[in-house]
């Protein structure tokens, strides 16, 4: 986990630690580019899906967008002077569904060019035609999905902090209350499979939602230019689930 960007000086080690750990050829940088792709895998996915025929489609053409970001090095050039590097991956998937497109169109006419390699784009790249005019946009879905992953490794590291700490046991009853999901148990039943008292547990909650979001916050820390931007995106991720 990267250090508390409220820490203004330990800041600058955490922005878009592990996009920059990425470049190279080193293990430790094809670990750390391999980490992203896993990452941002649901994302990219939830993009093209809005954008293939069908869902075998859509994971061929993930699969195709970041094995070429593996194989031709396409993270070397990101600059973090950029901004998010959400707003880059996005643009580079755009890039990359345009190129395939024309690829495509190309060997319909009897070419056989192969796909220009994956440039740095941004966010900025034309957009791309949706057939249905009422479903979410590519971009909506994107940024949706990256919300849920971005949720999700928050929630893990909050659970391997738990873990380190000796309150797993706590945290597994208690996360319901991250998460939302608490139709099936209330604050008495969770004191009392605890063994403690109903006021604990209200305070044992409002612990974690407020280090959860300290995790969310850790994480986005990660790849964003600097420290305003963590509550831009904080914001950008609670609309994309609304």
């Amino acid at each position: 986990m990267p250090t508390n960007p409220a820490d203004g000086a330990a800041f600058v080690t955490t922005q878009w630690t592990r996009v920059l750990e990425a470049r190279g050829e080193s293990a430790g940088a094809k670990a750390a580019l391999s980490d992203l792709c896993a990452a941002y895998y649901q994302p990219v996915l939830a993009f093209l899906r809005r954008n293939a025929p069908d869902e075998d489609s859509a994971r061929d053409l993930t699969q195709e967008f970041f094995s070429r970001l593996l194989e031709r090095r396409g993270i070397e050039h990101v600059d973090p002077r950029q901004g998010r590097f959400r707003s880059y991956l996005l643009g580079a998937v755009k890039h990359f569904l345009s190129d395939a497109r024309d690829h495509a169109s190309r060997l319909k006419r009897g070419g056989g060019r192969s796909p220009e390699p994956l440039e740095p784009p941004t966010d900025t790249s034309p957009g791309l035609e949706v057939a249905d005019p009422t479903a979410p946009s590519p971009e909506r879905e994107f940024d949706r999905r990256w919300a849920l992953t971005l949720l999700d490794r928050a929630l893990a590291s909050l659970a391997a902090e738990q873990k380190a700490s000796g309150s797993l046991l706590q945290f597994e009853v208690l996360k319901v209350w991250l998460t939302g999901d608490t139709e099936n148990i209330s604050q008495a039943e969770a004191a009392r499979s605890l063994g403690i008292n109903e006021g604990a547990v209200k305070v044992a909650i409002h612990r974690l939602r407020r280090q959860f979001r300290q995790a969310i916050k850790n994480e986005i820390a990660q790849t964003v230019k600097d420290r305003a931007q963590i509550e831009e995106e904080m914001k950008c991720l609670l609309e994309a689930l609304l």
